[in-house]
């Protein structure tokens, strides 16, 4: 595949209409790749400005699917958006009602309507989300977030084509408590209590970087919000918020991915952008398997240094624990692995159906509903498969897979590379979602695949 063809259109590059690749496995991923900021905080960054009563800049915007989802809703409500290089500035000095037609029309797939909820009720007393898709990895309900809404004064209504949510009285402060730290349920709890009436308590939050990233964006918006250690996250609600200007954190999700696409293929890749500080529990296990890295100033080199990988027990968690994202291209690299290893999924209870494709390409893997960790999670007893048996090592070969979801797709994109023999991916659309120029970036890193439509 040359640059010509990569460069044919920028749509193209970055992955969009991209239907399928045919890729040609065995050949390590060697060079540097640049990052920006994290799907998981620039989306909801870029809502966090419909409380504004002036313009905001954000920079280390990426070129991916989620941002445009975002945009197109933003610009339906009234909000001008303008874009130079990775820079975003958003104007919600014209925020209005927009259609039900065009919110389903440019939600698609996402999940990230709710979050419009909290912001829309203050700037205009009313707010409409259709049916909510997302990837298919586990329930995800949408009870904590219409639970939430409601205790800051929301009136809720059920339709056929969606959820319309009202404020008669405006929304006030509320005491929430979450049964589980969920991200979408903070953020939730964050852009709505910024802006309502007196003082908001939230027990039991989500403290990922990006939840505290997106505080820091609110804290220089006029919003005051104090974050305790026991996962306790205190709001004085405020009249007015003020544009922010920000650099959006890095993705480490991304980061994660690419590390673990040079230990599967036996390569070395240069991350540019990310940093150790938000990386040091998935530094600590890629360590353990026998991944080398190296921390510079401007981002982190990851290879594989020879010799055998190492098998590991891993669990996913909430923050600071190991990422539920990680885990997927991490099984691929376990695959290759010397013994057995384990993953206990503690935070979805669906996320390994994306291993069926593994096993087709010849990788040995038994999926279990016991809670094969060190302690017994949320899942145990609930009949979900929801721990994953990894023995190795195997050589993978070649086959035709179907993406399901965004990180299982990586996942299996990083399968293929390793592979002997031919794979065709399709769906790989889906990948855009969250990986900036992913193709552009196989090509920099010398993938061996062409573009099938």
């Amino acid at each position: 595949m040359n640059a010509d063809q990569l460069s044919a259109t920028s749509a193209r590059a970055i992955g969009l209409d991209v239907d399928a690749l045919t890729v040609r496995g065995g050949k390590p991923l060697d060079g540097r790749i640049e990052m920006k900021g994290a799907k998981n905080l620039v989306t909801k960054a870029m809502v966090a400005a419909l409380l504004a009563d002036t313009p905001s800049e954000l920079r280390s915007v990426p070129e991916i699917s989620d941002v445009r989802v975002v945009r197109g809703l933003l610009e339906i409500h009234g909000v001008a958006v303008e874009t130079l290089g990775d820079t975003m500035r958003l104007d919600p000095a014209n925020v209005e009602r927009a259609h039900e037609t065009s919110i389903n029309a440019h939600a698609g797939s996402s999940r990230i309507p709710i979050l419009f909820c909290g912001p829309l009720l203050h700037r205009l007393g009313e707010a409409f989300i259709p049916d909510l898709g997302g990837c298919h990895i586990g329930d995800r309900p949408i009870d904590y977030h219409l639970e939430v809404l409601r205790n800051f004064g929301a009136v809720v209504d059920k339709l056929p084509t969606g959820i319309r949510m009202t404020a008669p009285d405006g929304l006030h402060g509320a005491k929430v408590r979450l049964p589980y730290p969920s991200v979408g349920a903070t953020e939730q709890v964050l852009l709505t209590a910024t802006r309502a009436k007196g003082r908001t308590e939230l027990s039991n939050a989500a403290v990922e970087p990006e939840i505290l990233d997106l505080i820091a964006i609110l804290q220089k918006m006029g919003a005051e919000i104090q974050v305790d250690t026991d996962r306790t996250i205190r709001i004085e609600g405020v009249d007015h918020l003020v544009g922010y200007s920000h650099t959006a954190l890095f993705d480490r999700n991304e980061a994660a991915s690419w590390a673990c696409a040079a230990l599967a293929t036996g390569g070395d890749i240069f991350v540019g952008g990310a940093r150790q500080q938000e990386m040091t529990t998935f530094l600590n296990v890629y360590r353990k398997v026998g991944g080398a890295f190296e921390i510079e100033d401007d981002g982190i080199r990851f290879w594989h240094p020879g010799g055998d990988l190492k098998p590991v027990v891993v669990e996913t968690d909430v923050h600071p624990g190991f990422m539920t994202d990680w885990q997927q291209p991490l099984v691929v690299a376990l695959a290759k692995a010397k013994g057995i290893s384990i993953v206990h999924e503690t935070v979805y209870e669906q996320r390994f159906g994306f291993t069926e494709a593994l096993v087709d390409m010849g990788a040995t893997i038994q999926i279990h509903t016991e809670c094969l960790g060190s302690h017994a999670c949320r899942f145990g007893q609930r009949n979900y498969q929801h721990s994953a048996v990894i023995a190795g090592p195997v050589s993978l070969r070649g086959a035709d897979i179907v993406v399901p979801d965004l990180r299982g797709g990586f996942s299996h994109l990083v399968a293929a590379l390793t592979a002997e023999g031919e794979s065709r991916i399709s769906n790989v659309g889906i990948i855009a979602r969250g990986y900036e120029r992913f193709i552009e970036k196989l090509q920099v890193l010398g993938a061996d695949f062409d573009v099938d439509g």
